[in-house]
């Protein structure tokens, strides 16, 4: 068996997920600015309903059985936004942490948190570790949450890992391969997402999870993320059910 296919072959048979859905969706939320701007209201507001959206998607996430759940709240590239909507978004992140994960942990959802923390505001930091250390023992749904994240700057923090492993004599460079390399990634224990939703009706995938969607499917919705719904949820999914999976092989109706 290759390795390509040792990676695949327990995430497609993770236990979990009801029939036909998949183990792991994730969600690259766009449309908060213009929801707002649609509406004439301003970005802030955009952001505050969106962060209802994340609530509905987790409660939806749970209710049909679905294991992993990832959100792309906040790219490494976000920085670049003017300073006042920045700390805007710190804002919410901060009052959705204090305000929901009492509720996440009495639900039995595990947070985990990828993306850079080095760098972050040390208040920022203490919240993403209490969520992780409040929740590590939950067995329910698995809520990613992207912060200051980056699918290339992951890929280049791993290679780097391994290349000082090299540098140190403990790793022949010819040992590297793909899982190797995968374990260094911030979703080393984390099955790559099936399904990826994006709102907005954008098509593309803003340096989401580079490594990880190699095989997965994405559906593209036209809807704003502060209106994405269980409606919207299940649209998704019941696109991803008609597709046909061949992770680089051949089709099983034409067999």
């Amino acid at each position: 068996m290759s390795g390509e296919a040792q990676r695949t072959a327990p995430i497609l048979a993770h236990e979990g997920a009801g029939e036909g859905l998949p183990t792991h969706v994730a969600i690259i939320m766009d449309g908060n600015g213009r929801w707002a701007a649609q509406r004439g209201l301003p970005r802030f507001e955009g952001h505050r309903k969106g962060i209802e959206a994340i609530r509905r998607a987790v409660r939806t996430a749970t209710d049909l059985g679905i294991r992993y759940l990832t959100v792309y709240s906040f790219s490494a590239e976000n920085w670049r936004r003017p300073e006042e909507e920045v700390s805007f978004l710190m804002g919410l992140l901060k009052r959705f942490v204090r305000h929901d994960l009492a509720e996440l942990h009495s639900n039995n959802v595990r947070v985990r948190i990828i993306g850079e923390r080095q760098g972050l505001a040390p208040d920022i930091r203490l919240l993403l570790d209490e969520a992780e250390q409040l929740t590590r023992a939950n067995t329910g749904l698995t809520l990613v949450i992207a912060f200051n994240y980056g699918g290339r700057q992951e890929i280049l923090s791993a290679v780097r890992v391994l290349a000082e492993r090299v540098k140190a004599g403990k790793l022949d460079p010819e040992a590297i391969d793909m899982d190797m390399l995968g374990a260094a990634l911030d979703t080393c224990d984390i099955p790559d997402p099936d399904l990826v939703i994006r709102t907005s009706g954008e098509q593309r995938v803003s340096n989401f999870l580079t490594w990880q969607t190699a095989y997965s499917e994405f559906v593209f919705l036209p809807v704003f993320w502060p209106d994405f719904d269980e409606v919207s949820f299940k649209a998704a999914l019941d696109e991803y059910r008609r597709r046909d999976r061949r992770f680089g092989g051949l089709s099983a109706k034409a067999c």
